[in-house]
């Protein structure tokens, strides 16, 4: 995880792509009608949020206090 996270054209390529699903999410989200797809659809844009703070993670820049 190190070389991704400490480089920083991969990260920001990275950081791109959560950013494009993260996109695709929110659209999904706002076209349904379907509770279920609603629920699934905030749980993929968390995780994914989750994701954008990996660099912190490896790095040992942020603690989780959950």
């Amino acid at each position: 995880m190190k070389p991704l996270v400490n480089n920083n054209h991969q990260w920001e390529a990275f950081n791109n792509y959560i950013d494009e699903l993260i996109n695709k999410q929110h659209k999904a989200l706002e076209q349904t009608d379907n509770s279920i797809l609603m629920y699934r659809s905030q749980g993929a844009i968390a995780s994914l949020r989750r994701l954008k703070l990996l660099r912190d993670e490896v790095n040992g820049q942020f603690s989780r206090t959950n």
